[in-house]
C-alpha cells in the first residue's frame, strides 16, 4: 500500500475536523446557529489543536520520515477527532486522542535518536507537552489549564522548526543560548501552572515575548521577506505569526492567569490565530507540495485571506479590550470566514498550478519533437 492511501484519506478527516472545528467555534461565540450534537461547541479546542492540528503536523512528520508506520499517530488523532464531531461514546475521542500524542512522542524520540540537535530537542518536548495536556484533559483537568499545554506543543514545534532554519543566517552562539533560555522559561512557566496558574502563565508569557523576539531578529524570514513572489508571500506570513507571539506573550504578562472571558479569549486567539494559523498560511506553500505532491505557483490572491484574517482579528481583540461583544462575534465570524477562505484560495491555486505543470510539460515536448 503506498504512502498516498494513507495521505489523502487523512488529510480528508483533517479537513472535516477543521470545518466542524470552526462552526463549533462560532456556536461557541453565541451565533445561533443550527448543529448536529448539543455539545459540539465545547469541543471546538480539542477538534482545532488537538485533532486538526495534531492530525496535519502527524501527517507532515510521516512524509518527511518516508514510513507508514508513521502514520498511526495522524490516524488515531483523527479518528479521536470523528468521535468528537458526532459525541459518541464518552471518553472514546479524548483517549484515540491521547494515544495519538503518545505515539507522536515515540515518533520524535526515533527522530531525535537518528538526529540529535537542539531544535529536534525542541520539537520533541513539544510532543512531549501535548501528550501532558492531552492526559490533563483526558484526566479532568479544565481546559483554560490544558490549553497553555496544547499551545506549548504548537509554540515548541513552530519555534523548533524556524530555529532549524535559522542555521541559513549563521545565528551567532549567543543567539541559539538566548532561545534555549526563552525555551526554557517557558517551560518552566509551563509546569507552575499545575501549581500557580497566574504565576505560571506570566512565566510562559516572558517566555513566549522572548521567543518572538528572538524570531523577528533571528528567523530567516527577516532576509527572504525581500525576496519577490512566494518567497515574500511565506516570509510576511511568518514575520507576522511571531509578532502576534510577542503581543501573546504581553497579554500572558499583564493578565495572568484568566480562566475566562474577553481578556482569556484575547490571549489564547493571539496564539491559535494570530501566530498558529499565521503560520500555516506561511508553511503550506511547503507542507502542501509536500503532502499531495504537486508544486504551487504564486499569485495575489494568496494575500487575501491573510489580510482577512488579520483585520478581524485585530477587530476581535480591539472588541475584547473596549468591552464591545459584536467585535467578539463579528470579529470571530470573519476569523472562520478566512480560515474556510484558506482552504478554497489554495485548492484553487493548486488546481492552477497543476495545469501550469501540464501546459509548461507540452510546451517542452513541442519544442522537443514538434508535436502535442
Amino acid at each position: 500500500m503506498t504512502q498516498s492511501r494513507f495521505r489523502f484519506p487523512l488529510m480528508a478527516l483533517a479537513m472535516a475536523t477543521l470545518f466542524v472545528g470552526v462552526w463549533a467555534g462560532i456556536l461557541r461565540l453565541g451565533w445561533n446557529w443550527p448543529t448536529f450534537q448539543p455539545g459540539l461547541a465545547i469541543v471546538h479546542g480539542p477538534l482545532m489543536i488537538s485533532s486538526f492540528l495534531g492530525t496535519l503536523i502527524g501527517i507532515e512528520r510521516a512524509v518527511a520520515l518516508g514510513s507508514r508506520w508513521v502514520y498511526t499517530g495522524p490516524v488515531l488523532t483523527a479518528l479521536g477527532g470523528i468521535f468528537l464531531m458526532v459525541g459518541v461514546l464518552g471518553q472514546t475521542g479524548a483517549l484515540l486522542i491521547t494515544l495519538g500524542s503518545a505515539f507522536m512522542v515515540g515518533v520524535f524520540a526515533f527522530i531525535i535518536k537518528r538526529v540529535m540537535a537542539d531544535y529536534t530537542i525542541v520539537m520533541g518536548i513539544g510532543s512531549v507537552t501535548w501528550l501532558i495536556g492531552n492526559l490533563l484533559w483526558l484526566t479532568g483537568w479544565p481546559i483554560y489549564q490544558v490549553v497553555m499545554w496544547w499551545a506549548s506543543f504548537l509554540i515548541l514545534t513552530i519555534t523548533g522548526e524556524r530555529l532549524e532554519l535559522s542555521r541559513i543566517v549563521s545565528v551567532v552562539r549567543i543567539g541559539r543560548l538566548v532561545f534555549l533560555a526563552a525555551i526554557g522559561l517557558f517551560l518552566i512557566g509551563l509546569v507552575v501552572t499545575l501549581f500557580s496558574f497566574d504565576l505560571g502563565v506570566r512565566l510562559a508569557g516572558v517566555g513566549m515575548l522572548s521567543l518572538g523576539g528572538w524570531l523577528l531578529k533571528y528567523d530567516v524570514a527577516t532576509r527572504t521577506v525581500r525576496k519577490p513572489g512566494l518567497t515574500r508571500f511565506m516570509a510576511v506570513c511568518l514575520l507576522i505569526g511571531n509578532l502576534w507571539l510577542v503581543i501573546a506573550g504581553v497579554m500572558a504578562i499583564a493578565y495572568g492567569g484568566v480562566a475566562a472571558g474577553l481578556r482569556y479569549d484575547s490571549f489564547i486567539h493571539a496564539i491559535y490565530l494570530g501566530f498558529v494559523f499565521s503560520m500555516i498560511f506561511g508553511h503550506a506553500p511547503i507542507i502542501i507540495p509536500a503532502v499531495l505532491g504537486v508544486h504551487i505557483f504564486f499569485h495575489p490572491v494568496l494575500y487575501l485571506h491573510v489580510v482577512i484574517l488579520q483585520l478581524s482579528l485585530i477587530y476581535r481583540v480591539a472588541g475584547n479590550h473596549l468591552v464591545f461583544m459584536p467585535a467578539r462575534m463579528w470579529g470571530g465570524l470573519v476569523n472562520g470566514v478566512a480560515i474556510l477562505l484558506f482552504l478554497i484560495i489554495t485548492a484553487v491555486v493548486v488546481i492552477r498550478s497543476k495545469r501550469l505543470v501540464k501546459t509548461t510539460e507540452k510546451e517542452v515536448i513541442f519544442k522537443g519533437t514538434g508535436k502535442l
